[in-house]
């Protein structure tokens, strides 16, 4: 795996850090494939995760926003005893993933239905960050002085 070493650039780059730090973690990001999930775009700013989490309840499962990382864990309720599996291919593993949020995106709400955890997320940019269109209208017009009545020219 390659690494990045972005030390020449907190040198040069003010206010950068946490940028730099998210594209580090990305890199160092190691994910077992556990839950399978799907990252969809919906619309311009619209996005929905959804994670396979067949066998987990709702109450087994949390999703928490903390500074644009939304976390989402499962815990798996233990069996009891008396469970005795001849064979066991659906997986009860307990799993925390993480996904970074680009500013300005938050997370809409979130459901479970037939195993599939799904997570619409919405980018709602501020209105004084938006671009906004400036009218071209009429200049104020400078009082404009023929060159004989500059000072100095009597």
């Amino acid at each position: 795996m390659r690494t990045f070493d972005f030390t020449p650039l907190y040198r040069s780059a003010i206010g950068f850090d946490r940028m730099f730090n998210d594209v580090e973690s990305l890199f160092e990001h190691k994910a077992d494939g556990y839950p399978p999930y799907n990252i969809e775009k919906k619309g311009q700013d619209s996005y929905r995760i959804t994670l396979a989490v067949a066998g987990f309840k709702e109450a087994e499962l949390s999703l928490s926003v903390e500074q644009n990382l939304l976390l989402v864990r499962g815990k798996k309720a233990k069996a009891g005893a008396d469970s005795r599996y001849l064979y066991q291919g659906i997986s009860e593993q307990d799993f925390e993933l993480k996904f970074r949020l680009a500013d300005h995106v938050q997370v809409e709400g979130a459901g479970l239905v037939n195993g599939l955890l799904t997570i619409d997320l919405q980018r709602e940019i501020p209105e004084e960050l938006k671009p906004r269109r400036i009218e071209i209208g009429q200049a104020p017009v400078l009082e404009h002085r023929p060159e004989t009545e500059k000072p100095g020219n009597h």
